[in-house]
């Protein structure tokens, strides 16, 4: 069935989850409220998939998210059965297969007929030696292959989704897709999508970007967080879906949240490097131009995603064993709390250090003190003072389980031996430390699968294109005004912000409240002027590297901050490795304007609409 005869039929898609940890109130909702045709769930990204792999390494039958049977899906499947809702969930994790036997014991058990398909063919897994002869290297920090290897998956795309879904199936378990796989490919199975349909596998791959972050683009996360009600009823997400690729984003009547122009565009450029050249599986994705539609209350429409060919590799994540952390929590309390603090820690850092060569055992690989309550992490930008009551989260990093527990234990000396006003530790943890290593691997060498009914079958992916450049959207044109000229404001008066972490990388979305303002906005925020703003989170005292994009569909600019979150997210000893708050250390950069838009902010915020 075309696309061409679709073009009255709307899909109603339910994104329920944004991990595998995400509520247990979203699927109550979304049912109650939501008049579905899917509910999908993402559980993975490369922090989960180490924990899925770690959990497999105790207990073959484990690895998958078992939340999803016990809180998610298994406690609702009659409802689900009896709306004829179907679901797709990434959260097979390592063990798609696993998940799929125990979801169809439960469903058997329940007396029900649900038909449930499983993909696979992403886990490269005893492929390793292969892997390594070949010589990838990590595709943004150079590092070798590792060993120790905890998961390794490629990131499949839509289509075997697609396929199970033509087969009748009505629940779909795959392990490692790309996080917007699970919308694409029911909108590939109801419309009649192809390989080469690039546009509308864009606009899908878009909406199901929106999506598969639940209530972050329902209000979740937003710049203007006071005007979002009812955050103990989150309404999370529905996407009505139409055939030319258009999506509705909305959420079920009567819930908490908001749907706006600034919720959705901050959603769309949240964890996105390039917004001309976004590539997933199934195609290359520009949304630069992608046009947002507020068309009632908590209805926002999205068009305009366009689409490239297809590149001839897939992404793929290893996770692996690197050692071991210990981090402890000590409050400090009283006059100088920050100063007392350091101290400590280096003491602290220094006597374990001393009880390691006692044992003949190694270095510490790292320490850091990072302080909480200090505004630390704003660097040069932090308000005077200090503040007189700080937490000191020291962490260690050792080869050895033995060597991080000796920090763990001699670290409480500080209570009674150190700086007045240390209370109690918050907590103390030691724990495996996860890396993550990222490589592009050619689509011919391995085959997605689809299993249903006990039969298993091979799903090729479309061979794709070697990757080219695209044109680029680099934020280098000359700016309409001068910097320096006018009234010094906020960027919070004049943009909204959404900051997300990629690796050792991260975005920060600069999206202005109105088109007048982007002027002032690109005048201002150089890439040199935002590393340097951010320089205190770069290497060796020095601003890090940042790239700028032009977003003009969105009125927006989006920015790529590299090698700031040394680690990733499973390794960085940061206050913030999700880059959750980066965009939030932005808020108060200057930004000069003239006296007219100046008079305009006033206004605005006299309207109490700031």
């Amino acid at each position: 069935m075309g696309a061409a005869q679709n073009g009255d039929k709307v899909v109603r898609i339910g994104g329920a989850t944004a991990s595998f940890s995400d509520t247990a109130l979203s699927v109550p909702q979304l049912l109650a409220g939501g008049a579905l045709d899917y509910l999908i769930f993402d559980y993975l990204a490369e922090g989960s998939m180490g924990i899925f792999g770690r959990m497999q390494a105790a207990d073959p039958a484990a690895g998958y998210g078992t939340d999803f049977l016990t809180v998610h899906v298994g406690p609702h499947l009659h409802e689900i059965a009896s709306q004829g809702i179907k679901v797709v969930a990434n959260a097979g994790g390592v063990n798609p297969a696993g998940l799929a036997q125990a979801l169809e014991t439960m469903i058997a058990e329940a007396g029900l007929d649900l038909t449930v398909a499983c993909v696979a063919g992403d886990d490269l897994r005893g492929r390793e030696d292969e892997l390594r002869a070949v010589g990838h290297i990590d595709m943004f920090s150079g590092a070798a292959f590792p060993d120790n290897i905890l998961s390794a998956n490629a990131y499949l795309g839509a289509f075997p989704i697609a396929a199970a879904l033509a087969q009748g199936a009505d629940i779909v378990i795959t392990g490692r897709v790309v996080d917007s796989a699970v919308v694409l490919g029911p909108l590939i199975h109801e419309f009649g999508w192809q390989v080469d349909d690039w546009d509308r596998l864009a606009a899908g791959t878009l909406a199901g970007h929106l999506l598969e972050c639940g209530a972050q683009v329902t209000g979740g996360t937003f710049t203007d967080w006071r005007d979002v009600p009812d955050w103990a009823n989150m309404g999370y997400p529905i996407g009505e879906c139409h055939a030319d690729g258009s999506i509705i984003i909305t959420k079920p009547e009567g819930t908490g949240g908001l749907v706006s122009i600034g919720t959705v565009a901050e959603q769309i450029l949240y964890e996105v490097s390039n917004p001309a050249d976004y590539i997933v599986a199934d195609v290359r994705c520009d949304f630069s131009n992608v046009r947002l539609d507020q068309i009632g209350p908590d209805r926002v429409r999205v068009t305009g995603a366009k689409g490239l060919p297809a590149t001839d590799t897939y992404k793929a994540c290893i996770t692996y064993d690197c050692g071991w952390r210990a981090i402890a929590y000590q409050p400090i309390i009283g006059e100088d709390a920050s100063e007392k603090a350091a101290r400590q820690a280096e003491a602290l850092f220094e006597r374990a250090r001393t009880l390691l060569r006692s044992r003949n055992l190694p270095d510490f690989s790292h320490t850091e003190n990072v302080l909480i309550g200090s505004e630390a992490s704003f660097g040069a930008h932090a308000e005077p003072g200090g503040g007189r009551e700080v937490i000191s989260k020291l962490v260690v990093d050792h080869p050895m389980q033995a060597g991080a527990a000796i920090f763990a234990r001699e670290q409480w000396a500080g209570i009674s031996g150190m700086s007045v006003g240390t209370s109690i530790n918050l907590a103390t943890n030691v724990w495996p430390m996860t890396g993550i290593f990222l490589f592009l691997i050619d689509k011919q060498q391995l085959t997605p699968t689809m299993t249903i009914n006990g039969v298993t079958q091979d799903v090729p992916a479309h061979a794709g294109e070697p990757a080219s450049e695209t044109t680029s959207t680099h934020h280098g044109s000359e700016p309409a005004v001068r910097a320096d000229a006018g009234q010094q404001v906020k960027l919070i008066d004049l943009a909204w912000v959404r900051s997300g972490d990629k690796g050792h990388l991260f975005n920060v979305a600069v999206i202005a409240r109105r088109p007048e303002f982007l002027p002032y906005l690109k005048a201002a925020l150089t890439p040199s002027a935002v590393g340097e703003w951010y320089q205190h989170l770069g290497q060796n005292g020095l601003p890090p590297r940042v790239d700028a994009y032009d977003v003009p569909g969105l009125d927006a600019l989006n920015f790529v901050v590299h090698d700031a979150l040394q680690g990733g997210i499973n390794g960085s000893t940061r206050l913030d490795p999700a880059a959750k708050g980066m965009g939030q250390m932005l808020l108060r950069f200057p930004v000069r304007v003239s006296d007219q838009i100046r008079a305009a902010i006033n206004r605005h915020d006299k309207q109490g609409n700031a």
